[in-house]
């Protein structure tokens, strides 16, 4: 596992949430911060847990996931660098209803409540902030809802594969993990999941390699109903 340092306060004050701060607000905020590692594999906190703060993601990758009684899992959603989660639990001071595994060697900074609620009291325009991330996350739940509600399997396929801006024909898109994961994520069975990819390949509207997939007909994949 990687073992290099960071500035706390650096990577804080690229985080939208903490773009505006001042350095000694910055410096207030780095007191209630803890890094953490976590091997890939390893479980970060599980549902039920106490909940008393939030995290992001330096680098690597973590599923939040729920199972179900029978021990099926649904993942919902893959956090990647620089994104954060746990913020809503934090503020309504519930345990967390989702379990946090590394997807690979993954690298976390821990925010503390106590920080965060002190910086709520102290500065509105932080709190302002605040309400903006929680917004956006419920927005992209909002959206998620949507996607699997309104559009098929294959409609969430491509969904996923075009999502990035500056996808277009020629480009490869690499699954960042599993496809088994990425299935879940779309509410698909991984059997579902890779008949799909089967179809668009055959339809020379995509060709697989693993985890390599290349987008051959852009205008087409749009144009799938």
């Amino acid at each position: 596992m990687l073992k290099k340092q960071i500035d706390v306060r650096q990577f804080l004050a690229n985080l939208p949430l903490f773009g505006a701060m001042t350095e000694s607000e910055l410096d207030l905020i780095a007191t209630g911060v803890t890094e953490l590692r976590v091997e890939s594999g390893n479980i970060l906190f599980k549902r039920g847990d106490l909940c008393v703060g939030f995290h992001t993601v330096i680098y690597g990758q973590v599923k939040l996931s729920v199972s179900s009684a029978q021990g099926s899992e649904k993942v919902v959603e893959i956090v990647g660098p620089s994104h954060s989660f746990g913020e809503a639990l934090m503020f309504m001071e519930k345990p967390y209803i989702v379990t946090a595994q590394a997807l690979e060697d993954t690298m976390l900074l821990h925010i503390s409540k106590e920080v965060i609620f002190a910086g709520l009291e102290r500065d509105t325009q932080f709190s302002r902030k605040m309400l903006a991330s929680l917004s956006r996350r419920l927005h992209g739940v909002v959206a998620d809802v949507e996607a699997i509600s309104l559009r098929s399997g294959t409609q969430r396929v491509i969904g996923y594969l075009l999502k990035d801006d500056d996808v277009q024909n020629g480009s490869t898109v690499t699954l960042p993990v599993s496809k088994m994961v990425i299935a879940s994520r779309l509410n698909l069975t991984p059997e579902h999941f890779s008949r799909i990819l089967h179809d668009l390949s055959e339809n020379k509207l995509i060709t697989v390699n693993g985890r390599d997939i290349a987008i051959c007909d852009f205008t087409g994949l749009q144009n799938v109903g």
